[in-house]
């Protein structure tokens, strides 16, 4: 049985996660690029307000994705992304923090969380891994933002630590979905991040392959599983969708395959 399911809704498409779509309670999904409103370099459906794309342009994207998954465009919270760990709490206080304007965003944060219905949690990415959580128990979503420095830092871990502190959550209920982003086969890295990522792991060989001398190839994936599995999340509540962001350039913002001109995708989830 698939994991992950292309959904259609209008002009756009998600990728949506079959054990997230089985609740009810939830509305979530990862934008692609198609179905919107920009012009080069940033075709079409750019959702990232700091990427020196027109901001209206963004606006009407928004609007346009979220009108199709039933979520108000200008109620999204976002934050200001700093490949940290810091996980902010998110409330009815904050809705449309980051919605129009990427200055109202919260700041310094790549993870947030809720137990409010009717806020609609967002992240932006182009190969970035992202992350969303459900606890269908304590009925409370997250997002997280993980580069490789995120990744290390282990921000799925600290998502997972902060629903628990804050809502409750027992980590072997909460059901984890990782998105698109880019896989092993396009990810290379040098030695310092090779360095950083095993000083972090003793498993680190199984997460690194050697290509050539000083070069590597990370597996974000694998290495966000793993850090979810020390926190205590259980295997089978951890779906990985499979999708590279570089492989699939057509279907996703990739920053690497576009180098560094780009537009980004949204991570989306809110409580009905």
């Amino acid at each position: 049985m698939p994991e992950i399911t292309v959904v259609q809704k209008g002009c756009c498409q998600f990728i949506q996660f079959n054990s997230f779509a089985q609740c009810h309670r939830i509305i979530h999904g990862f934008t692609t690029r198609q179905g919107g409103v920009s012009k080069e370099p940033f075709d079409d459906l750019n959702m990232a307000l700091h990427v020196e794309d027109n901001p209206a342009h963004v606006r009407a994207n928004r609007k346009i994705a979220c009108q199709a998954l039933g979520i108000d465009s200008e109620q999204l919270v976002a934050a200001i992304q700093v490949h940290g760990k810091r996980v902010e709490v998110v409330g009815p206080e904050h809705r449309g923090r980051g919605a129009l304007q990427y200055d109202t965003a919260l700041p310094d944060a790549d993870a947030l969380i809720t137990n409010s219905p009717g806020v609609p949690l967002s992240s932006y990415y182009a190969d970035c891994v992202p992350i969303l959580f459900y606890d269908p128990v304590k009925i409370c979503v997250g997002l997280t933002h993980a580069g490789w420095r995120g990744t290390v830092q282990r921000i799925a871990a600290e998502t997972v630590k902060r629903m628990s502190e804050v809502f409750g959550s027992i980590p072997g209920d909460i059901l984890v979905g990782v998105g698109p982003s880019i896989g092993a086969c396009c990810y290379q890295v040098d030695e310092p991040v090779q360095q950083r990522v095993a000083s972090q792991f003793k498993q680190w060989q199984e997460l690194l392959k050697p290509v050539g001398v000083g070069h590597w190839q990370l597996d974000l994936w694998e290495t966000n599983r793993q850090v979810l599995l020390e926190v205590g999340v259980k295997p089978e509540h951890i779906v990985v969708a499979g999708l590279c962001t570089a492989c699939h350039n057509d279907m996703f913002f990739s920053h690497r395959a576009d180098k560094g001109k780009t537009g980004r995708m949204a991570s989306l989830i809110m409580i009905k």
